[in-house]
């Protein structure tokens, strides 16, 4: 039976950062997978998360399943993260979570209780949007729609297309928002489109599902956070994947939350329910090293602090390697690039084409996805000036 199937065809940004590390070039470059590099070029662990880590495996005394929505210090701290500590919806009662293993997994539980209530229901995407969202999501049965996102011309927002597109949701649609830090092409929408996008689900009825799996990497906590906020002091109802990937280092241990904001409290106690039954058809138990990690440090004040610093330096690194990379790219090229430096997280579209991606790693080898995408945190002191000049070079169609 099993050799009948077939090899299918590698994941195509991982396959670009498997042939990255096997190029020989001593000054190649990696901009590929969305993970964080220091200076150094290293992912590197948060120094709250090692003070964490020693705490725990002094403390722990068991390694018994995790409760089926996990732990109860993680979902209390990540949701007050979210929404907010003076979060109207959580002070009424009306906010529930569960733990998840990653924010892969908090999108996929919440396909699925999307697909419990209204399995009929179109998921709307944004063109561009992260590859693997349709997979999770669609992989429950869900259909889909894209509505207009980016514009290339002006690397930024097409609000006007946007909301051109969202008006064709009607009640029982679901439409899926990034939070902050588009991935893949940086650009936010404003607090004042945030609250038209409130408007249109007032009076549409269609149920916003919020992917911010980059809070604190944009402008800090609680402006990446001011979207989703404000959705949730708008709407009756709205789901929420949230990652500890990014924001604390924690992407090898899976760590996230499915997040339910509900009309009433009884209905938030149903959800998780959903979400458990959810959970145990398809992993059974959650992980627990990576949310004791980050409930000790969402719940102790020292460690909260020590994490928020370090997550601020983390944060201005970024957006100073944005600066830095606009002004090298501009001295070796006619074109403008200022659009890095006012878009947000770690990604960017260069506005390459494909075939201009492809010298890039066959000539310099510097890997960067077929559509230009890149992620800025791959940049360097030690690079910069190298990336920049290779770009020069095949903008200008020389050869290396």
């Amino acid at each position: 039976m099993l050799d009948k199937l077939t090899q299918l065809p590698e994941d195509s940004i991982l396959g670009l950062a498997a042939a990255c590390r096997v190029d020989p070039n001593p000054h190649k470059v990696d901009l590929t997978v969305g993970i964080y590099m220091s200076e150094a070029g290293i992912c590197p662990v948060f120094d709250a998360v090692r003070l964490a880590q020693q705490a725990l495996i002094e403390e722990e005394t068991t390694k018994a399943y995790m409760p089926p929505a996990g732990d109860a210090t993680f979902n209390t701290g990540m949701q007050r993260l979210v929404m907010g500590g003076d979060s109207p919806a959580l002070a009424a009662g009306r906010v529930s979570s569960i733990q998840t293993p990653g924010g892969c997994g908090a999108i996929r539980i919440g396909a699925e209780v999307i697909h419990a209530a209204a399995p009929d229901a179109r998921v709307w995407v944004s063109d561009p949007t992260w590859p693997v969202h349709i997979p999770l999501l669609g992989s429950v049965g869900l259909s889909f729609e894209t509505y207009r996102y980016y514009d290339p011309a002006e690397h930024g927002v097409n609000f006007e297309g946007m909301v051109a597109d969202l008006q064709q949701a009607r009640r029982g649609d679901v439409v899926l928002l990034h939070g902050c830090c588009h991935n893949p092409c940086g650009a936010d929408l404003s607090l004042e489109q945030w609250g038209t996008i409130a408007d249109m689900a007032e009076r549409q009825g269609f149920l916003p599902f919020v992917d911010i799996a980059y809070q604190g990497l944009g402008d800090g906590l609680e402006t990446d956070a001011a979207g989703v906020r404000l959705l949730a002091e708008r709407l009756p109802e709205l789901i929420i994947a949230a990652s500890c990937s990014k924001n604390m280092g924690l992407y090898r241990e899976r760590t996230g939350a499915a997040i339910f904001v509900c009309a009433s409290a009884d209905n938030a106690r149903a959800l998780v329910s959903q979400a458990q039954v959810a959970a145990r058809r398809i992993y059974s138990m959650p992980p627990a090293h990576g949310a004791l990690l980050a409930g000790r440090i969402l719940s102790d004040e020292a460690l909260t602090a020590n994490w928020e610093d370090e997550l601020q330096a983390m944060c201005r690194r970024i957006n100073g390697l944005r600066t830095s990379l606009m002004s090298k790219l501009q001295q070796h090229s006619d074109r403008d690039f200022s659009f890095i430096e006012r878009e947000k997280g770690m990604f960017s579209f260069l506005g390459l084409t494909p075939a201009q991606a492809l010298a890039l790693r066959e000539q310099h080898s510097v890997y960067m996805l077929d559509s230009s995408r890149i992620n800025v945190a791959g940049v360097n002191g030690a690079n910069i000036d190298y990336l920049a000049e290779a770009v020069g070079k095949v903008l200008r169609g020389e050869a290396a």
